[in-house]
């Protein structure tokens, strides 16, 4: 009989209803044991009874195990588990004050690190030499990187404290340029009059805001003009710094004197190396007297190794998690309670979102749009904007207050902005608020920016809206925009729509008078154009220069739109790879057309093509199988669905002959399912595994042996050569942990098994009886997912994580496998690896939500050929199609995609997948420095 459960102690918390939730589904069981519920659920019985405890949060692994082996559903459970972690993050203060030792955080969450936070910015050492060496030389620098590289952060608590330690004579001083930028660089040059002695350093943070914030191009000219006559005027003893987001490289290809700072002089800041992460991580919590556990550390590094713009996700899972954690060590448990790395700032504008009354969240949303400046084919950045222009009130107050609590905003000077652009990309919430409104917000800022001119004039008539201008933005007066209008903003339309009532025909004959000074101005650029040969050289560089970038821009912008806008997506990427036909703007294109669809209601978690090619079976965590008719990359046809398992699929294996398919469950067992007639697939035999959750199975090449894997590690082999009497023949054993892969060597005397020990053994099968152990393959970070011979049987493939995500293996002989090569590019845990038909190539899929082709002709010098994107959440399965045209991958959402691999006929044929023709407006919204050309003209308009 079951010992009976301690009562939970009192209150109505999230906790006591989550363990009362897992008792009442182990009662609904039939109240097992929990000595029954450890053998079922591989952990133990003090983790699983304290897991409906109600003391603390289970760690979501150990709630779905307990959960499975109660029978329960893992997919509401996981659901349930998040829901409960954001509820607890709403509850949880911000600082733990009577912590002794941990009264203020060791990480700074999204915010930038200041010159105070020195003492806790570590793994950016070298970089600020080569900045310190690199301004030693010149007087003007730029410093570039993408948005979440730790630019701002550099310079504050890395360049600026090293400069004032080696020079305390020497002045530094930082400034945003903000909407008026030569007025904020002259309150910080007035008094260098007499200070003759005096270095001064000037550090321009975020100059990006010259071209979002300041909306005047001639304040912009003269605030670059200023900023480059300080610094090298002959008497000069100031240096510049300047810190740009790469996405506008191309902007500053405009100002010859940017030109020449990035030409000479610039700084590019790129993603941390391991040991460099791993001192970030650290460091600052050792500082404070804290232990980051080993398994976190090494899930933070493989995460965001070779990542870039991921240190303000890495700083805010760090800040997260030390709200969360354990005495004074920083674990796993609470990094995944915080919501992991991509889900720790979602769950944290998520539980502000859920504090707020129903009032507060509609400013919210008011709020937090109005701080985003909308790209023009750049991404989306922050927007500081001044208190006054937001809503003066007590719930406005809150919002805001609770807001700068969890770091989300930053409030100061009279400003308030996002604390870094990481939240528009990472919550969703905000993201859709922007796509729901970007027309209408796009409209909103132009009208904002012409309000704000016409006041700064004088409300000079000259500076009012007319003609389409006024049209796009006159209908705000009659919408509740996203952000409402100010009484300004109104009154400015208003002035607007009456002078142009009152000078219609004056317009018109100014429009005309403007075109014939153009076309004239367009001749004499044309005459001086040719008659200055090196002026034509240089704006052929610089052009080159602006549309390298632009392609780039576009490219990404392209990847943005693949699941919502396929067509203008694939146009998209056309353009850019027709502007700068690079690697990244051929793979970007390659990605928008590759054949997407719901193939099931969860996740598709694997993938086989039958032997001839014309059918294609799926298994998924919707606990079915589905076959499907395929021709190349078109759409596929559903044919039948396999059910009758009791739990998720795990694997999918057509026997060589095409006539019988494999399944295998969590549920623990494996089905062989007649499909000679796909149409009316028939069950031939269910063999009894004696185990739970079959991860993989596997057919030997002459179809005669199917090789299953269990739980605890080890492999059975069935002789199936009679489907419907399946006999088991042979167990190998050996592995430590549960068995995640398995494959057969194209000549069946050989097969590889993959282990979550971190291991692959590879076992002499030539006598099914008597299997014998050859030789086993270390030297993995992590779990290995994934195993694969190529076709000639001369090379093993191994997939898992961290930094030796992929190997390659020679095992011509099997009793001394030899390392040939590790490939690198992925940038989180490889789930999957399949060798081409011909065996030049390689494809693998991770959780990075990549699928990456590798040509491995030369398997000891493999090279990375195709990078496929597309996919919104991991990739867990992918397979060549027999013939080698095809490569079909499997998203951990429920979409299966098929991307053809001749490269140069898709991107040949690309127009044949774009759908209308992008019309002028989109051309303007995305490639505003660009004249419209259509890269599909034979398309209709829309």
């Amino acid at each position: 009989m079951a010992r009976k459960e301690r009562p939970l102690d009192g209150g109505d918390g999230p906790l006591p209803a989550f363990a009362t939730a897992l008792r009442r589904l182990r009662h609904e069981a039939g109240s097992p044991p929990y000595r029954d519920l450890a053998a079922r659920a591989h952990y133990s019985v003090a983790t699983l009874s304290g897991a409906a405890a109600g003391r603390r949060l289970p760690s979501l692994d150990v709630t779905l195990s307990y959960v499975r082996a109660c029978g329960g559903d893992p997919g509401e459970w996981e659901r349930r588990w998040h829901a409960v972690a954001v509820e607890l993050a709403v509850d949880t203060p911000d600082l733990r004050a009577g912590e002794e030792g941990c009264h203020e955080p060791p990480y700074v969450g999204l915010a930038a690190f200041r010159a105070e936070d020195a003492e806790l910015f570590f793994g950016r050492e070298r970089l600020v030499e080569d900045l310190l060496a690199t301004l030693a030389r010149h007087r003007v620098l730029a410093l570039v990187g993408a948005s979440g590289a730790g630019k701002s952060s550099l310079l504050r608590a890395g360049l600026l404290p090293r400069l004032r330690a080696d020079a305390p004579h020497r002045a530094v001083r930082v400034l945003t340029p903000g909407p008026d930028p030569t007025r904020t660089l002259a309150r910080v040059l007035t008094g260098r009059e007499g200070a003759d002695a005096e270095e001064l350093v000037l550090i321009v943070d975020q100059f990006e805001e010259v071209f979002t914030v300041c909306a005047d191009p001639e304040e912009r000219a003269r605030f670059i003009g200023t900023l480059d006559e300080a610094a090298r005027r002959p008497d000069s003893r100031c240096r510049v710094v300047l810190c740009l987001r790469a996405d506008f490289y191309a902007h500053c290809t405009r100002h010859t004197e940017l030109v020449d700072v990035l030409r000479d002089a610039q700084v590019l800041v790129g993603p941390m190396s391991a040991a460099e992460l791993r001192r970030a991580v650290v460091e600052p919590a050792r500082r404070a007297g804290l232990t980051v556990e080993g398994a976190l550390q090494a899930t933070l590094v493989a995460h965001a190794h070779g990542r870039v713009g991921v240190l303000p996700l890495l700083s805010h899972a760090l800040l997260e998690t030390w709200r969360r954690r354990r005495g004074a060590a920083l674990t796993l448990d609470g990094f995944r309670a915080a919501g992991g790395f991509e889900g720790a700032l979602a769950q944290s504008a998520e539980a502000l979102y859920a504090s707020l009354t129903g009032r507060q969240q509609h400013l919210a949303r008011q709020v937090f749009v109005h701080l985003i400046a909308l790209g023009e084919g750049t991404e989306d950045t922050k927007r500081p904007v001044a208190r006054e222009e937001l809503d003066q009130d007590a719930d406005t107050d809150a919002v805001l207050a609770s807001a700068a609590r969890l770091r989300l905003l930053t409030l100061g000077q009279g400003r308030v902005e996002l604390t870094h652009e990481a939240l528009i990309r990472a919550w969703p919430r905000l993201r859709g608020w922007l796509t729901e409104d970007r027309e209408l917000l796009r409209r909103h800022r132009q009208l904002t920016d012409a309000a704000r001119a016409w006041q700064s004039v004088g409300r000079d008539p000259g500076s009012l809206l007319r003609g389409t201008r006024l049209a796009l933005v006159r209908d705000l007066l009659d919408t509740p925009g996203p952000a409402g209008l100010s009484a300004a903003e109104r009154e400015f339309l208003d002035a607007s729509a009456a002078a142009e009532a009152a000078a219609g025909d004056s317009a018109r004959r100014r429009t005309r008078r403007l075109r014939i000074l153009v076309a004239s101005l367009g001749a004499l650029v044309v005459v001086a154009a040719v008659a200055t040969g090196n002026a034509v050289r240089a704006e052929e560089e610089v052009t080159r220069q602006r549309n390298d970038a632009v392609a780039q821009n576009l490219a990404e912008t392209a990847g943005g739109l693949i699941n919502t806008e396929p067509g203008l997506a694939v146009q998209l990427g056309l353009t850019a790879y027709r502007l700068s036909p690079t690697t990244r703007t051929r793979d970007s294109l390659l990605s928008t057309l590759m054949t997407s669809f719901p193939a099931h209601a969860k996740e598709v978690v694997a993938l086989a093509y039958r032997p001839d090619g014309r059918q294609l079976a799926t298994a998924s965590g919707d606990r079915t199988a589905r076959l499907w008719t395929v021709r190349g990359t078109d759409r596929p046809v559903a044919v039948a669905t396999l059910g009758g398992h009791r739990d998720a699929l795990r694997a999918v294996a057509y026997r060589p002959d095409g006539r019988i398919l494999a399944t295998a469950s969590a549920d623990g067992n494996v089905r062989l399912w007649d499909v000679a007639e796909p149409a009316h697939p028939t069950l031939a035999a269910e063999p009894v595994v004696r185990g739970a959750d079959v991860r993989a199975l596997a057919y030997s090449p002459d179809g005669r042996t199917l090789a299953t894997t269990g739980p605890g590690g080890d492999v059975r082999l069935w002789d199936v050569a009679d489907p419907a009497r399946p006999t088991e023949s042979a167990l190998l054993t050996g592995h430590r942990d549960a068995l995640r892969a398995v494959a057969f060597s194209p000549d069946g005397r050989t097969l590889a098994t993959a282990s979550e020990d971190r291991t692959v053994r590879l076992t002499d099968i030539a006598d099914r009886a008597h299997p014998a152990p050859l030789a086993t393959v270390g030297g993995h970070d992590t779990a290995v997912f994934s195993v694969a011979f190529s076709p000639d049987g001369r090379t093993l493939a191994t997939a898992s994580g961290g930094h030796t995500s992929v190997r390659l293996w020679n095992v011509t002989q099997p009793r001394r496998p030899a390392l040939l090569a590790t490939l690198r590019g992925h940038t989180d845990v490889v789930g999957a690896v399949v060798f081409g038909p011909d065996g030049r190539t390689l494809a693998t899929a991770g959780d990075d939500r990549t699928v990456r082709v590798w040509d491995v002709a030369r398997p000891a010098h493999p090279a990375l050929s195709t990078t496929l994107t597309g996919h919104v959440t991991a990739v867990g399965s992918v397979a060549f199609s027999p013939d080698g045209s095809v490569l079909a991958s499997g998203g951990y959402d429920d979409t299966l995609r098929l991307a053809g691999t001749d490269r140069d006929r898709a991107t040949a044929g690309a127009c044949a997948h774009t759908g209308p023709r992008i019309s002028r407006e989109q051309w303007a919204t995305y490639m505003p420095y660009l004249d419209y050309a259509p890269p599909c003209s034979g398309l209709e308009h829309r």
